[in-house]
């Protein structure tokens, strides 16, 4: 007896959804998904950090080797600006993008809050107001199966894909679910591992965005 394994629908975990297609958006899905629908996508909204220096002083910003940008980063330019001199170290005070003060770190620490580094002192002190800039790109803007590991934005749920798709070679230009919407748990595609807790959190981050878990 041959025994044969349904696979998913398009739509099959849509509970509810607003009048036409107002809860759905066509986006890019990144080359190297292959991907059933009712997957649980994110997007890669973040990109990569670059720093600059202005005033006095010659040490050094070293950013994190591992997790540069932080899930919680915003797109633009942080500042971390030397609010009080010392030799051979200082405090700098970290802002960001909306002049948001996020803390302040001294001279050899680490300083941990959307984005990580370390800033070391140089032959010639910092002096007050002396600043370095760190620039966190936008992301591609694609959309990929959620990835809890990522830093880029594809470690927050942020919609869920309307049927199977196939870009393990090429991007593909796909529809998604996206707010104004209910959609079915048991319908939903995860990443492997994936534990209840995780999930709970993933689907609070749908809910952000007005896609519902039932």
């Amino acid at each position: 007896m041959t025994t044969f394994t349904e696979g998913r629908h398009a739509g099959e975990h849509i509970v509810s959804q607003a009048s036409g297609t107002r809860s759905r958006d066509v986006v890019t899905l990144a080359m190297g998904n292959n991907l059933a629908a009712g997957t649980v996508l994110g997007k890669a909204s973040i990109g990569a950090a670059s720093t600059s220096f202005s005033g006095t002083g010659n040490g050094t910003i070293t950013m994190d080797a591992t997790t540069p940008v932080l899930p919680t980063a915003k797109v633009g330019d942080y500042t971390a600006t030397c609010i009080t001199a010392a030799s051979d170290g200082g405090i700098f005070r970290v802002e960001d993008p909306d002049g948001y003060v996020l803390g302040d770190v001294a001279v050899g620490g680490t300083f941990s809050d959307d984005i990580k580094f370390v800033i070391a002192d140089g032959a010639t002190d910092f002096t007050v107001g002396a600043k370095f800039t760190i620039t966190v790109a936008a992301g591609s803007g694609k959309y990929g199966a959620l990835d809890l590991d990522a830093t880029n934005g594809l470690q927050i749920a942020a919609a869920v894909l309307y049927d199977n798709v196939d870009a393990t070679d090429a991007d593909a230009t796909v529809v998604v679910t996206s707010r104004d919407s209910e959609v079915a748990i048991h319908a939903l595609t995860w990443p492997d591992g994936i534990d209840n807790d995780e999930k709970d959190a993933a689907l609070a981050q749908l809910a952000t965005v007005g896609i519902i878990g039932r």
